[in-house]
């Protein structure tokens, strides 16, 4: 006891307190946080949330605790449906070198390893199969986006019912064609000289897609019952996704932590620069409505997780032009009909005919082929090329 009440005297004394007798000894008690959760007191479990104490009564707090724990994140699940020899989307995957600057001479198996795609069993991880199977919704039935558009402000008649498959990365590319068409887009080309137009969307184009990567990302894939929507309405957008806020993020935190039900899969989007940095998106798509003039987004993040944006007519600068045609001088349009008019033309050569670099036109035709567009039959050497849909 002498050593602990000398200690804690010099404690008192180096903290400004200072002894004169009447002091008596103080016993602090720290308690590390252990590594193999969770600890059951009178079979329940209880968590800390900053000076409280909160029991664990549902399915998806104790789902948000064990991930939160390491221990049952859907991602990192193996899963042994999966084929890589017929189920992989090869397209895609070279279109992720790509856009993730990894170098077309790592071969595809190192890849997968060191992405952590593969479990020891060299077996693909959930996140894997999301991110690069060609139908993972065959094996993960609920892995689909469904884009609703309604006529009026509420349910009662649906206009258009789009249900969109593939990887994550093709859900997401066609759910933000499926909001291009539907929406009021401009083309501001005011100074932009012989360079493609501008498109000013009614409400950002970046605050859409800021929402469904959170949706791709951070929804629970444990929830059988729901899908992720993007419903519009003639006065809003609703995007929506299975599984709330997380446990471990209070209200008071949201839109300033990011903790992701599927580490896996925000770290592939994170690769391919679709997620700018950490814990930002919610402050980016609030900073992004206000520049447009438009309401703050809700949030709802209690079950499904909805973000609702309000609509408003574009204001388009003077001298500028308001259309929703895509222009007609896009590189891709220029690969297909110089595909069109030889099937052995090489990419260094449509690069050169199109004044750009060699990586540049190797990512639009990535892009191209992964849409169903064109194809490459044969080998890159001895190999030409198909038009498969000229549209």
């Amino acid at each position: 006891m002498g050593n602990f009440q000398f200690e804690t005297e010099r404690l008192l004394l180096k903290s400004g307190w200072v002894c004169s007798g009447i002091c008596k000894s103080i016993g602090v008690i720290e308690v590390s946080s252990g590594v193999n959760k969770p600890y059951v007191l009178s079979g329940a479990i209880y968590v800390r949330q900053g000076p409280n104490t909160q029991k664990l009564t549902t399915a998806e707090q104790m789902r948000d605790f064990f991930q939160q724990a390491d221990k049952i994140f859907f991602d990192e699940k193996s899963c042994p449906e999966f084929k890589p020899e017929t189920m992989l989307d090869n397209d895609f995957l070279q279109l992720f070198k790509i856009e993730s600057k990894i170098s077309a001479a790592v071969s595809d198996e190192q890849i997968f390893k060191n992405l952590k795609l593969l479990n020891d069993s060299s077996q693909f991880k959930n996140g894997g199969v999301l991110f690069f199977g060609k139908e993972p919704n065959k094996i993960i039935d609920t892995a689909m986006i469904r884009c609703v558009a309604y006529r009026g402000v509420d349910k009662r008649f649906i206009k258009d019912d789009k249900p969109y498959g593939g990887n994550l990365y093709a859900q997401y590319m066609q759910s933000l064609d499926w909001l291009h068409s539907k929406l009021d887009v401009a083309y501001d080309i005011e100074g932009q000289g012989s360079g493609p137009r501008k498109e000013i969307w009614e409400i950002p184009e970046t605050v859409f897609k800021e929402a469904i990567i959170n949706a791709l990302s951070h929804r629970d894939y444990y929830d059988k019952g729901a899908i992720i929507l993007v419903e519009l309405f003639d006065d809003r957008v609703e995007i929506s996704n299975p599984g709330g806020l997380v446990n471990t993020i209070t209200q008071a935190e949201f839109g300033t932590r990011s903790f992701s039900r599927n580490p896996l899969v925000f770290g592939l989007f994170l690769r391919m620069q679709l997620v700018e940095k950490v814990g930002s998106g919610i402050n980016r798509m609030n900073d992004l409505m206000k520049a447009a003039g438009l309401p703050k987004p809700t949030y709802n993040t209690e079950g499904m997780f909805v973000v609702k944006l309000v609509r408003s007519g574009v204001s388009v600068k003077k001298g500028s032009v308001k259309s929703s045609v895509k222009s007609s001088v896009k590189s891709s349009v220029k690969i297909i009909e110089m595909i069109a008019e030889n099937r052995n033309i090489t990419i260094p050569e449509m690069a050169d005919r199109l004044e750009k670099s060699t990586r540049a036109i190797e990512k639009q035709v990535a892009k191209l082929k992964l849409n169903g567009t064109i194809s490459r039959i044969g080998p890159d050497k001895d190999g030409h090329w198909v038009v498969l849909d000229k549209g």
